[in-house]
């Protein structure tokens, strides 16, 4: 479904990710790990447009979508997660969910993805009239997610989605994963939580200093010494 080839990007004269290539095959979960200012959020973003590509191709069911415009990968059928939620603090659920569904062909469906997004996040409709600011840490999460899903996406890109809440929190939410990938959505997370994210992921790469490092199955991952020792403090 998704390809990066060679892919390079930056801010201004800051190099992040270099020849980058990895697959996100339709209907997996794909999990991105590494440590802090590997380029993981980078990379998700030149995905998404937020950022452009300086070298490389990115294709999305076999058409190239590199260096479109954010709006355009929304319409491509890519949503994105970001980091720490962006959640509009001072509007309702609902209106969050709502921002979600801004392009065309999602707010002529905006009443039938709501009703599968509050049919995933029964707590979300429970909130629908709340500020979303005034939610917990884990309701964020679950707003920020229905916000990517309303818009039908193929593609779901989550980054770091565990950071900063709790440890019965962030089980909530890689079981919140579980269930939209039995939804049938392919999935790409980035995400520092190794040991539980390679639980929910089909296959996995590991970025480092902007550069792939190696990449395998989730059960690769896990039996892989490197790995263990250096990401699971086994």
């Amino acid at each position: 479904m998704l390809s990066l080839t060679s892919v390079s990007a930056g801010y201004g004269s800051f190099q992040a990710l270099f020849g980058v290539s990895l697959e996100v095959p339709q209907g997996e979960a794909v999990g991105v790990i590494g440590p802090n200012g590997a380029g993981k959020t980078t990379l998700m973003r030149v995905i998404s447009g937020l950022i452009p590509l300086r070298e490389g191709a990115v294709t999305l069911d076999g058409q190239p979508v590199g260096g479109l415009p954010a709006h355009r990968m929304v319409e491509q059928g890519i949503a994105h997660v970001p980091e720490n939620r962006r959640l509009f603090a001072r509007l309702s659920v609902e209106d969050n969910l709502r921002i979600g569904a801004y392009v065309p062909q999602a707010r002529r469906r905006f009443t039938e993805q709501l009703a599968w997004v509050y049919g995933l996040f029964p707590r979300l409709k429970d909130r629908r009239e709340q500020a979303a600011g005034t939610l917990s840490g884990g309701e964020q999460q679950m707003c920020a997610i229905g916000r990517a899903l309303m818009s039908k996406p193929k593609l779901l890109l989550m980054d770091e989605p565990s950071a900063g809440l709790a440890p019965l929190v962030v089980a909530q939410v890689f079981e919140l994963v579980q269930r939209i990938r039995a939804e049938g959505l392919t999935v790409l997370i980035v995400e520092q939580n190794v040991q539980q994210v390679l639980d929910v992921v089909d296959r996995a790469y590991l970025l480092e200093v902007g550069s792939i490092k190696l990449a395998g199955s989730s059960a690769e991952f896990k039996e892989n010494s490197f790995i263990r020792r250096s990401y699971m403090g086994l």
